[in-house]
């Protein structure tokens, strides 16, 4: 049986990644969704996941480095990053952003997998 819920941005904590980066999330089974909140200056490393990421730019810009591809994205645009392929980004402003993953980070919720 399928269960219904509802979520509340505003009733979620925030979770301080680091001093520049912070993150507020929501988990499915298959899919996850993320508020991130990156001060201008705030690099996030290299890295690679097995989920597929959408980025969609609420606020601000961020210089990615998306398999070996420069691209700069700015309020309004999405970004795709496929599975696998590593990417990191330097916030060029304050920027808030909304992420989708599927299938979910696991290892943003504490499960190994």
């Amino acid at each position: 049986m399928t269960t219904v819920r509802v979520h509340r941005w505003d009733e979620i904590a925030l979770e301080k990644i680091t001093e520049m980066i912070s993150q507020k999330i929501i988990s499915g089974e298959r899919e996850m969704l993320a508020q991130i909140y990156l001060k201008r200056g705030a690099l996030v490393p290299m890295h690679a996941h097995d989920s597929e990421q959408m980025t969609y730019i609420l606020q601000g810009a961020l210089r990615c480095l998306v398999g070996g591809e420069e691209v700069t994205v700015r309020e309004g645009d999405v970004l795709h990053i496929p599975s696998g392929t590593p990417h990191q980004a330097e916030a060029l402003e304050d920027t808030f952003e909304l992420d989708v993953f599927s299938p979910i980070r696991r290892d943003w919720i504490g499960d190994p997998g």
